[in-house]
């Protein structure tokens, strides 16, 4: 474990592009936010609805794309290995989402306890999104944050090895087998099947359950991949 924590120090030397500047992002598009909402107001409007905190996502995939393509080289080049940089990456994800996931939770029961930041604006608290209970809205925020990361730190390992050529190749064919799995249902008429599927499942489940599959899908993948790239 220490090793790891050594290596994740590493990953961290430029700490503010890291852990900082996503939510520099985000406050920067809540204060748009919060400015379109109060001239709502003042046109009378009843209130202003956003999602604009779910670019957070996006940015944590490119923040952990570039962890593989700018840190990865430098770390082998003092020596250390491939496991422990995958490993320590793998820390550094989940501290990291764990801590957005924290700030989100604490900032959706802010904004419903001060009226949408006191202009009616709803942020955080999207309504397919909210969970009376404190612990499922964490998992419900910080979840998918760990599976977009993973994917980020997946490409960028591929474009390590592959090139540009490989990081198309792997979007492409992501692309095509979802395309795929959506002609075969087409084609056998599964849709309404499939419906009633996913609406008997629990909210968390959908939220929380199938993005943990997925995350754990692209940490192995990017593990495997991981082994064999070139810094």
């Amino acid at each position: 474990m220490g090793q790891l924590v050594r290596v994740a120090r590493i990953q961290l030397v430029n700490a503010f592009s890291v852990l900082v500047l996503p939510l520099v992002i985000v406050a920067s598009i809540l204060v748009g936010n919060l400015l379109i909402s109060m001239i709502n107001n003042t046109e009378g409007g009843e209130g202003f609805v956003t999602g604009g905190f779910l670019s957070l996502y996006v940015i944590m995939l490119a923040v952990h794309l570039q962890t593989m393509t700018q840190m990865f080289p430098f770390a082998l080049g003092l020596s250390v290995t491939r496991k422990a940089f995958f490993g320590a990456t793998t820390l550094v994800v989940l501290g990291q989402a764990a801590g957005y996931g924290l700030l989100l939770t604490v900032g959706r029961f802010v904004e419903e306890a001060t009226d949408g930041w006191g202009v009616q604006l709803t942020f955080l608290a999207l309504p397919f999104l909210t969970h009376d209970n404190v612990l499922l809205q964490f998992l419900v925020y910080t979840v998918p944050l760990v599976t977009l990361s993973f994917l980020g730190v997946w490409f960028g390992i591929v474009f390590k090895r592959w090139g540009q050529y490989g990081a198309w190749t792997l979007g492409i064919s992501l692309g095509v087998l979802l395309f795929g799995v959506g002609w075969i249902i087409t084609w056998q008429d599964w849709w309404d099947a499939v419906g009633r599927f996913f609406a008997s499942q629990p909210v968390i489940v959908l939220q929380a359950g199938y993005p943990t599959v997925l995350a754990l899908l692209f940490a192995g993948a990017a593990y495997l991949t991981t082994r064999r790239a070139v810094p």
